[in-house]
């Protein structure tokens, strides 16, 4: 395809942040919108064979709109497609290509920033001292939060992929022993070094969600998963929020059958106000949910932007990469 006669649309192009858009507006007939609403959507894809995207959703009444007649390419900028109908994609003829792995350092950091929050409560500390809890404390230290050591704790991982092994290099640094669980929905036998997901729910002192979401991965974090996790136990969650089933874990933390949660993501976002893991949120003091920006350092952002490029740089020259539908 000729580089001069192709159409793109970036769809919702303020998710890169602070990152220049000049090599897609300056290089191809780019049209840069910084958020697209549902209903603008077959709107601005008229006319144009490539999308770039994030989070617009472009299922198959999007896709069946005469509309899209012309598109060709569905370039998501990001690791997970649970945003696009690839099956209505592929009966289209319309490629999918994704970004994985550019965001492995940045969620694998801030994974081990919210189980350190949740170890150590630093961030709780910090606020005493903003309060002035501190200056009226009769000795030189303030025990505001318990804390305790990462060091030969088990940290559970389910989801093996470029995330969850950064995540366990990073753990094993802080003396932790990584327990890694089977992949979900995958028929046994189990491969070795790897445990039945119950036998790491069982075990584990914290437990880290990093698969993608499936229907065999939705609500997998359920009554019962919850029930056979340790009273003392941490969950946290930086990959989706419907992997984990809301009201289940609520009611655990509630009746404190569950020591604590940090969740990075939710089942919609952003979240309505009276999203029920946001008025938890404000409730309970063993629940942290901060807002789905785990994968946002800088440095992967320039990534993901520069993937994106060579993904349609290798759609023009009819090769194909990072391609998943």
């Amino acid at each position: 395809m000729s580089r001069s006669h192709l159409r793109i649309v970036f769809l919702d192009a303020a998710t890169f942040g602070d990152v220049s858009l000049e090599r897609f507006a300056g290089n191809w007939d780019c049209a840069v919108h910084r958020l697209t609403a549902p209903a603008k959507v077959p709107r601005r894809l008229e006319g144009c064979q490539v999308a770039i995207l994030n989070k617009v959703v472009l299922d198959r009444s999007v896709l069946d709109s005469p509309a899209v007649k012309d598109l060709k390419l569905i370039a998501v900028a990001a690791t997970g497609t649970d945003n696009v109908d690839l099956e209505a994609a592929r009966a289209r003829g319309i490629r999918v290509c994704n970004v994985p792995g550019y965001a492995a350092q940045s969620v694998a950091q801030f994974t081990m920033a919210l189980i350190l929050e949740l170890a150590t409560h630093a961030g709780g500390c910090g606020e005493l001292v903003r309060g002035g809890a501190w200056e009226k404390s009769p000795m030189y230290t303030l025990f505001g939060f318990p804390s305790f050591e990462l060091c030969g704790k088990y940290l559970g991982i389910v989801g093996y992929g470029n995330i969850g092994q950064k995540v366990a290099e990073m753990a094993r640094g802080f003396g932790m022993e990584v327990l890694i669980a089977g992949r979900p929905g995958f028929p046994a036998p189990i491969p070795p070094g790897r445990l039945a997901l119950d036998d790491v729910l069982t075990k584990a002192d914290i437990v880290s969600l990093h698969c993608p979401l499936t229907p065999q991965t939705t609500n997998l974090i359920d009554s019962r998963a919850l029930a056979l996790m340790k009273p003392g136990a941490f969950l946290v969650n930086t990959a989706r929020g419907a992997l984990i089933d809301t009201d289940a874990l609520i009611r655990a933390l509630r009746e404190k059958r569950l020591a604590g949660a940090a969740m990075d993501v939710l089942t919609q976002e952003p979240p309505p106000a009276n999203h029920p893991l946001i008025k938890a949120a404000k409730e309970l003091d063993n629940l942290l949910v901060t807002p789905h920006c785990a994968w946002a350092a800088r440095e992967a952002r320039q990534r993901l932007m520069n993937e994106v490029i060579e993904n349609i740089k290798a759609f023009i020259k009819g090769r194909k990469r990072n391609v998943v539908a």
